[in-house]
């Protein structure tokens, strides 16, 4: 057992957060709104995998790059820091997305 995976994530997830607080795109835009929205994104995703989990459909796969460490059978513990760097990621596309397109629409006025 090895942290590899967990430390991927977090790195990812503080790219993906730099990025963001330096375009402000989401959390550098509106910080408690922002937080609000990956909390509920997060407990979102989590309740869909623990109903999941419940009903037999998702299991924890073994591998070697993964802590070991469960939050409740079959979750792991990289899965919740997977879950924010989803919805951080998703939220920083959505709106860099949607300031490119209002960029490119003043600029073919």
């Amino acid at each position: 057992m090895s942290a590899v995976y967990l430390v991927c994530l977090l790195v990812s997830l503080a790219g993906v957060v730099l990025l963001d607080i330096r375009h402000r795109l989401f959390l550098g835009r509106a910080p408690r709104r922002a937080l609000m929205v990956l909390a509920i994104g997060v407990a979102f995703f989590l309740a869909w995998d623990l109903l999941g989990i419940g009903l037999g459909i998702f299991f924890r796969a073994e591998t070697e790059i993964m802590t070991g460490i469960l939050l409740a059978p079959e979750l792991p513990l990289e899965e919740p820091v997977f879950l924010l760097f989803l919805c951080e990621l998703t939220m920083v596309l959505v709106n860099g997305a949607e300031r490119l397109l209002a960029r490119r629409s003043g600029e073919s006025t």
